[in-house]
């Protein structure tokens, strides 16, 4: 079952729907973050039912293992829509147990003499994506999910390797996108793809989850019928066993879409 099935599911109009995911899109023992997120950002969207307001921060705490192939519930919350911005929280749970909680932030676009263009520009990534750089999914090895999803890497090291630097930079896209072009829901699945920064540092199998996760998205979204996204993440602080990563998300012409933030927990010894 691909992303676009998955996200586009009848029982996402539901107030309390009810879904599971197939261990095709695993991470572990858990749904992949990205899908589990973008559903939770569909729901949203479908009770705020207003095409004007436009996503501009979604954050996520992952605070127990969401199985696969087991039901869980999605519930949805408009904390307050005023004037200009709605304020959502949305909740998943599965066998009576809270596993995902995420809140969100939309806005109307409005005039404004302010004008500041981001500057940002992909660093360290070719626009001539060779394919050759794209990960082969090998099963055992990476996380099921994966098979789904296609990460160009251009610059930085696999899990495990022993790495002396924290740095990844990529292409992603997903392998199956015969609907329609990117949009918000792909871009949130997408910059959760990447493995954690950490674990290229690590010289043996360690077990790593991201804790929190915050992200932006800049208005206009401008994808310009982009098929791949750039990602340029980096450890900011790791320490105790946690690190942060700030990540950047690019569309494939260049422009700055999201800014993205994660809290990771690594079992490294």
């Amino acid at each position: 079952m691909d992303f676009d099935t998955l996200i586009s599911s009848s029982q996402l109009y539901e107030d309390n729907c009810q879904l599971s995911v197939p261990k095709t899109w695993s991470q572990g023992r858990t749904v992949f973050g990205g899908l589990s997120s973008a559903l939770m950002l569909k729901h949203m969207y479908l009770r705020i039912n207003d095409d004007t307001r436009n996503l501009l921060s979604f954050s996520c705490n992952f605070i127990a293992p969401l199985l696969t192939e087991t039901p869980f519930i999605i519930s949805t919350k408009i904390l307050r829509s005023g004037k200009n911005v709605t304020q959502v929280e949305t909740t998943i749970q599965q066998n009576e147990a809270t596993c995902l909680v995420s809140l969100a932030c939309f806005g109307i676009q409005r005039q404004s003499k302010i004008s500041i263009p981001a500057e940002e520009v992909p660093s360290k990534l070719n626009e001539n994506i060779n394919p050759k750089q794209t990960l082969r999914y090998i099963e055992g090895l990476f996380p099921a999910f994966i098979q789904n999803i296609d990460l160009n890497l251009q610059h930085g090291a696999m899990p495990f390797s022993g790495a002396d630097s924290s740095d990844i930079h990529g292409w992603m896209r997903f392998k199956d996108k015969a609907r329609g072009n990117l949009d918000e829901f792909n871009v949130l699945a997408l910059a959760d793809a990447w493995p954690p920064t950490l674990l290229q540092l690590c010289d043996s199998p360690s077990p790593a989850s991201t804790v929190s996760w915050y992200i932006e998205f800049l208005q206009p979204l401008a994808l310009n019928d982009s098929q791949w996204l750039g990602y340029q993440v980096s450890t900011h602080q790791a320490n105790g066993g946690y690190g942060t990563e700030d990540a950047k998300i690019f569309s494939q012409t260049g422009e700055l879409i999201a800014l993205s933030r994660q809290t990771v927990a690594v079992f490294d010894s």
